[in-house]
């Protein structure tokens, strides 16, 4: 996509625009990558998403690339590395929270086959598409996010506030959130698909 398409008012510098033009909003139905992005948004708590783009690739290596078995075993020797390496946020909270989740996100997978059909119920199988002309108007919470975050506390999941989830949901395409001048707004629209 050229530079100068009209994109959401937030996607400004190359790594939010990369972001932005390929995966957000994107519906995700592949549950790495599911694991991945709800770890991330709840290390994103308090910092700012650009905080955690830059450190992606150093999640991915440090976590095993998010794969949740692995990261169910840490133990406090795993811990201490973590909370050694600059390359991630370190609060030993979140770090327990993703090890606690990748438990309960197993637990997940196990009670309902993968973690996507579990997920996707809490829009009923397809993603909501907002019309939202203006950025403020978007909102940080919605009812959606707060049944998926009770349910999702429920189970043990930490980091896993309704806010977060609404986060979460925009990140793995639950809900179109791109605003309508967007281009990705209407690329993002199943019926605008050959």
């Amino acid at each position: 996509m050229a530079r100068d398409a009209v994109r959401c008012p937030w996607a400004k510098g190359d790594l939010y625009i990369e972001y932005h033009d390929s995966e957000w909003g994107v519906p995700s139905h592949d549950d790495r990558h599911l694991f991945e992005l709800l770890i991330l948004e709840g290390a994103q708590a308090g910092l700012s998403w650009q905080t955690i783009l830059n450190k992606r690739a150093n999640y991915r290596r440090l976590f095993d690339d998010f794969d949740p078995t692995n990261i169910a075993r840490y133990d406090e020797h795993k811990i201490s590395q973590l909370l050694a390496d600059e390359g991630i946020v370190r609060n030993r909270a979140k770090i327990h929270a993703a090890i606690g989740n990748a438990r309960a996100f197993l637990e997940v997978q196990s009670a309902f086959g993968t973690f996507d059909a579990y997920l996707w119920r809490f829009v009923d199988g397809a993603p909501i598409r907002n019309t939202w002309h203006n950025h403020a108007d978007v909102p940080a919470v919605t009812s959606q996010a707060k049944s998926l975050s009770k349910d999702l506390l429920s189970r043990g999941f930490k980091f896993a506030g309704p806010t977060i989830c609404y986060a979460y949901m925009q990140a793995v395409g639950l809900v179109n959130d791109h605003v309508t001048t967007c281009f990705r707004w209407r690329e993002l629209d199943p019926a605008s698909r050959p």
